[in-house]
This record gives structure tokens, C-alpha cells and sequence, in this order.
């Protein structure tokens, strides 16, 4: 199964988008699954359904800076460094989908569904918005600068399952060159 299947999977079981995107890196991450589900928790719905930034790219954003973030807070160059991808991949994000947005209430507005903030949690429904999850996943594998044991994971998972479509083999997504 691959990473963005997994993410798919997680959320049509009751996950919500950042869980799900979060869940589907745990390996590489280090993070337990339960670890994992209960710190990105907060970001579903756009940060707990205000329908702010999407919690998929939320999610997205704290696993880059898991894998690639800094952690010395006087190492301004990698503090620089990290912001410069996350601006990239929002970029990417904002690209990809057909609302030009990473805000969850106009991502939902765009895809047909209610982008109203607040409420109780609702049932799953099977209705997706346009960015989640094989765009999120998919996106942030490829991010610009990644550290080699998830470039070689993600190759490796292209080359097991044929290439999916949010996994090729080739070095292109959805007309995107992607880096080596």
C-alpha cells in the first residue's frame, strides 16, 4: 500500500485529514501511530473545524519538520532553510488545487461542500476536497529539500507497487518535474 493510499485509508476511517497524513508517516517520523494521531488531533478541519489552513497541509508541515526541520534556535540558516520549504511546499499546495488555496473553508467551498466553522464533529462522509490526500502525501515526498532515507523510501515504494499514480517512478507528478 502506498503512502497515499494509507493516508486515504486512515482518513475514510475516521481520521481527520492531518491525522491521516501524519499516521501515514510514522515510520519514517519515529512517532508511534497513537503518538502521531493525537498530535495532529488539534489540526483537523482547519484547526479544529475553524476552517483556517487546511489539516492536511498542517499535517504535511509538521512531518517536514520532523524529517527536516531545525532544532537549535540559533541556527538562523536552518531556521531560514526550513521556512523557505515550508513557503514551497505551500506553493505547491496552493497550485495543485483548484480552489488556489490551503484554507480549508475555501478548498470545501470550492469542492461543493460546507465550509462553515464551528459545530460538532460529523460523521465521515465520502466526500473528499481537492488537495487530500495523494496531493499532500505526494507533494511533500517530493518537497525540495527531503533527507536521503526518504528519497530512497518513496522510490522504493514506486518501484514495489508499480508506480502509482501519486508515486511514479519517473521523476515527474501531474506535469511537475520533481528533484532527484
Amino acid at each position: 500500500m502506498t503512502r497515499a493510499e494509507q493516508a486515504a485509508e486512515l482518513f475514510a476511517g475516521g481520521y481527520n485529514c492531518a491525522q491521516a497524513v501524519v499516521v501515514a508517516f510514522s515510520d519514517l517520523t519515529g512517532l508511534d501511530d497513537s503518538f502521531s494521531a493525537k498530535m495532529a488531533s488539534s489540526f483537523g478541519g482547519g484547526m479544529g473545524r475553524l476552517r483556517e489552513v487546511c489539516g492536511g497541509v498542517s499535517g504535511a508541515f509538521a512531518v517536514l519538520g520532523l524529517l527536516c526541520g531545525y532544532d537549535d534556535p540559533a541556527d538562523k540558516e536552518g531556521k531560514s532553510r526550513h521556512y523557505a520549504d515550508i513557503r514551497e511546499l505551500a506553493r505547491r499546495f496552493t497550485e495543485r488545487s483548484r480552489s488556489g488555496s490551503i484554507v480549508c473553508r475555501e478548498i470545501l467551498k470550492n469542492a461543493g461542500l460546507s465550509g462553515e466553522s464551528g459545530g460538532e464533529a460529523e460523521a465521515r462522509t465520502t466526500e473528499r476536497c481537492d488537495i487530500f490526500p495523494e496531493d499532500i502525501v505526494a507533494q511533500l515526498q517530493y518537497s525540495a529539500r527531503k533527507p536521503a532515507d526518504l528519497t530512497a523510501s518513496i522510490r522504493a515504494e514506486a518501484s514495489s507497487d508499480g508506480a502509482s499514480a501519486a508515486f511514479p517512478a519517473s521523476n515527474t507528478y501531474k506535469g511537475i518535474s520533481l528533484p532527484e
